[in-house]
């Protein structure tokens, strides 16, 4: 089983070098970085990293993951945002939940922090992570996993500016299981920190909103940019 762990990037610089460290330590067997026009030095800093793949897409994080999906050949796709860390052994757990034939997909429970510590918006991050255990559907920002045959078969992430993730995964599920793993992903609590309100009303509407036929593009021009 080849595992290819594709990472979205947009003016990451700060991030990126750490990621690539744990990556390089974590068994995958490709790192491609999928950017989307930074103006920073994430490309220049991918691409000077052994090993690691550098492909360009237009602004999107479902397009750059497309791209860099397309990029390679590998049995297992790990999608990976940046400012999400992975568990030391994520290739473990990934092995073993896709050594059930039946599992199409699966993803992590993510723990969100704040990146400079203690913050008083700190216990509002929670919701996030009780989302990990009481959703059927895995986010993006869980470390989703998915069988390449599978993610060729419902034709990858749909192009939309929000939902792509949740798109993704409930055309999975119709195709097989997707789990959640019981080990955990640290995600950064960055974006919920700028906009605490805008952020939890997303996180505990949209999905609901989406379902109920609300197309992404509404909910992107509700929510801002969101990315």
């Amino acid at each position: 089983m080849r595992v290819a762990v594709v990472v979205p990037v947009l003016d990451e610089e700060a991030r990126l070098p750490a990621r690539l460290d744990e990556l390089s330590r974590g068994a995958f067997d490709e790192i491609t970085i999928a950017d989307g026009g930074s103006t920073d030095r994430s490309v220049a800093i991918a691409r000077a990293r052994p090993g690691v793949r550098v492909v360009l897409a237009s602004r999107g994080r479902g397009r750059q993951l497309n791209v860099g999906a397309a990029a390679t050949s590998a049995d297992v796709l790990l999608f990976l945002h940046a400012d999400t860390v992975l568990p030391g052994d994520a290739r473990a757990w990934i092995e073993r939940a896709l050594s059930d034939a039946d599992v199409v997909a699966g993803a992590f429970r993510i723990r969100t922090v704040a990146d400079d510590g203690r913050n008083w918006l700190g216990p509002f991050l929670r919701l996030a992570d009780v989302r990990s255990h009481v959703t059927r559907l895995p986010y993006g920002d869980q470390a989703l996993f998915v069988r390449r045959t599978a993610f060729d078969a419902v034709g990858g992430f749909p192009d939309e500016p929000l939902m792509e993730d949740v798109d993704l995964a409930r055309k999975l599920r119709a195709i097989g299981r997707v789990v959640t793993v019981p080990a955990y992903v640290r995600v950064s609590g960055r974006r919920f920190l700028r906009r605490p309100i805008a952020s939890a009303l997303a996180m505990w509407t949209f999905p609901t909103l989406h379902r109920l036929g609300v197309p992404p593009r509404v909910l992107a021009r509700m929510y801002g940019d969101p990315r």
